[in-house]
Order: C-alpha cells, then structure tokens, then sequence
C-alpha cells in the first residue's frame, strides 16, 4: 500500500561511444513512499514501465556501449550543427 506519490518529468540525452549513435527520451518519474517509509522510483517512456535510465548500458543501435549520459537538447543540437 503506498503513502505518499510525487510525479516528475525529466528528459535525457544518450550517446553511444561505440557506434556514435544518439537518442533522446523523456521520463515520467513516480516517486513513491509506502506506509512503513520506504521509498522507491518507477521510471516510465511513452507510458511503458521501463527501467532506470541511470541503469542502462547498452545502446539501442548496436547493442553495445558503453552509453554516456547528456543533458537534454544535446542530441538534438548536435545533429542540427552537423546537418
């Protein structure tokens, strides 16, 4: 049973720094307390429970890695310059 519910949207950014392949994606982030105070995040994409993004290691693209972790807009600002 649970307590207490905060709900936060945050974004990042993810390079690939085997293949060079970049993505970004926003998360819906449930923060949850429940009755005995313990605490815990469930991370949501496009309305899917996925895992952390904090967790992830391997790219999409290539299945490899290893991935870094960018601020949002650094994708997307990259691939304009470059275009």
């Amino acid at each position: 049973m649970e307590r207490d519910t905060e709900t936060v949207h945050e974004a990042y950014a993810f390079v690939c720094l085997h293949c060079g392949h970049g993505w970004e994606e926003e998360y819906e982030i449930r923060h949850t307390t429940d009755l005995a105070g313990h605490r815990r995040a469930d991370y949501f994409a496009r309305g899917v429970r996925v895992p952390s993004p904090l967790t992830r290691s391997d790219c999409p693209s290539c299945n490899l890695g290893p991935i870094r972790i960018l601020r949002p807009g650094r994708v997307n600002s990259a691939r304009t310059y470059l275009a």
